[in-house]
């Protein structure tokens, strides 16, 4: 009795849930036919009209059916969202396509789509489409673009269904959601030498160590299929077997990306800051050393690097370096300022003397942090940085620098330091500062003696 009892006030419940529901999707017209017909019924009671009457409750009655018929009709509908590419650029667009199916056997009346998307994408999408009958399908698409990184949820997917006298809309919605991951924006770079670093497996101070020397040689045992002219006779005499020396296993070139993200050191916000060239720039200096074959991680000030501490780098070519690529340019797309004022972190996660080249992109240095930067090209194989000026980026362009800038001198303490330093001056195309920095660094090379590939 008390299980029957439970089971009927929880029906009851849901009904008068139900009607709650139904009653609060009526819309304006239907509201205002609600109240003419109470107000006509009103007025037939106190004049006597029974006519009068009739006409109220036809009125009162009309948007109340409507609600109840909406409400009780169990349309059978999915729908499905397609996001084509799901990673973009800034400034890409990318478009979404929805495919609504009828997957019952009763057609459907009129239905408003509305797709849920940030503020930073666009405006909401919303589409009307007519009866769908049973099995059929409609189709939609919008397009979505933003000018500012980040990873976006789209979704849920709403549907409103509405009567035919326009009296009840009721809304239902979907569960999935997608996510579209706008990358920084990436600029083709030049084959750049920077002084001997001329491809991932390059002549330089990074060449492929080969194996030298008969005694130098690590045998492992016969396989089928191997050329008999590498059987190592010595080893086959010393272990009984029949050995072959291994194939050469060069080691790649490495490459670190340091990006600096302390808060402080940038002026600005938006698509076109000092904050977001660094974070492009960063981005299309690790996809161009990828291409290039060589190994890469990025470091920011914090000390935090991709991949982890442990690992070499990402390694570059082919198939292996697009999904590194994609990964690198999916963390660049969420990385913000940091709540660091120093860059002792990235200097202390820097490997003496075994980090390859050094590429940096760096935000306003004051004397310490120079100084700081200045010790890191003795952890490389060589050094090039990317200086923003947060002067040039923060006053007018017709105004005169000041006298007393100190971002010469700052410059000026890297290029001491073995450092090939360039100033960026707001709207400079990173391409052209490449290629300058390119012609600097082989010229440092051939005044020091360095071998140029």
């Amino acid at each position: 009795m008390s299980a029957g009892g439970t089971e009927r006030a929880a029906a009851e419940r849901r009904d008068a849930g139900g009607i709650r529901t139904a009653l609060a999707g009526l819309t304006t017209r239907g509201r205002s036919f609600l109240a003419a017909g109470i107000a006509a019924a009103i007025c037939a009671y106190v004049l006597g009209q029974s006519e009068l009457l009739r006409v109220g409750l036809l009125l009162a009655a009309l948007p109340l059916i409507c609600a109840t018929v909406l409400y009780r009709t169990r349309y059978q509908v999915s729908g499905t969202r397609t996001l084509s590419p799901t990673r973009v650029p800034a400034g890409g667009e990318a478009r979404v396509r929805l495919r609504m199916d009828n997957v019952s056997r009763l057609p459907t009346g009129l239905l408003m789509l509305q797709d849920r998307v940030p503020y930073v994408l666009g405006p909401r999408p919303r589409f009307v489409l007519d009866r769908v009958e049973p099995g059929g399908r409609r189709e939609v698409s919008y397009r979505v673009r933003s000018d500012l990184r980040g990873r976006y949820p789209l979704g849920p997917l709403q549907l409103r269904l509405t009567d035919p006298f326009g009296m009840c809309e009721l809304s239902r919605s979907f569960a999935a959601c997608d996510t579209l991951t706008v990358i920084p924006r990436v600029t083709p770079l030049a084959p750049a030498r920077f002084g001997g670093e001329a491809k991932g497996y390059g002549d330089g101070r990074q060449r492929a160590l080969a194996l030298a020397g008969e005694d130098d040689v690590i045998p492992r045992g016969y396989r089928y299929g191997d050329d008999l002219r590498r059987v190592h006779w010595r080893s086959t005499a010393r272990y009984g077997e029949l050995m072959v020396r291994r194939e050469e296993q060069p080691r790649r070139a490495r490459c670190t990306v340091l990006l600096d993200t302390r808060g402080g050191a940038y002026e600005g916000a938006g698509p076109d800051s000092a904050f977001e060239w660094a974070v492009s720039g960063a981005a299309s200096a690790l996809v161009h050393m990828l291409e290039r074959g060589f190994s890469v991680r990025l470091l920011t000030d914090t000390g935090s690097a991709v991949p982890g501490d442990s690992a070499d780098g990402f390694a570059g070519g082919g198939q292996e370096g697009a999904d590194a690529a994609g990964l690198l340019l999916d963390t660049l797309a969420v990385v913000d300022h940091s709540g660091g004022e120093d860059l002792s972190r990235a200097f202390d996660s820097l490997r003496g003397g075994d980090e390859g080249l050094l590429i940096a992109f760096l935000g306003d240095l004051d004397e310490e942090q120079a100084t700081t930067v200045a010790g890191m090209s003795r952890r490389s194989g060589g050094a090039v940085a990317f200086v923003l000026d947060p002067a040039a980026w923060t006053r007018d362009p017709s105004e005169p620098p000041r006298p007393d800038d100190p971002h010469p001198d700052r410059l000026d303490l890297l290029r001491d330091a073995g450092w090939t330093a360039l100033s960026v001056p707001r709207g400079a195309a990173l391409d052209e500062l490449w290629r300058q920095a390119d012609r600097e660094r082989s010229g440092l090379a051939s005044m020091t003696g360095e071998a140029r590939a």
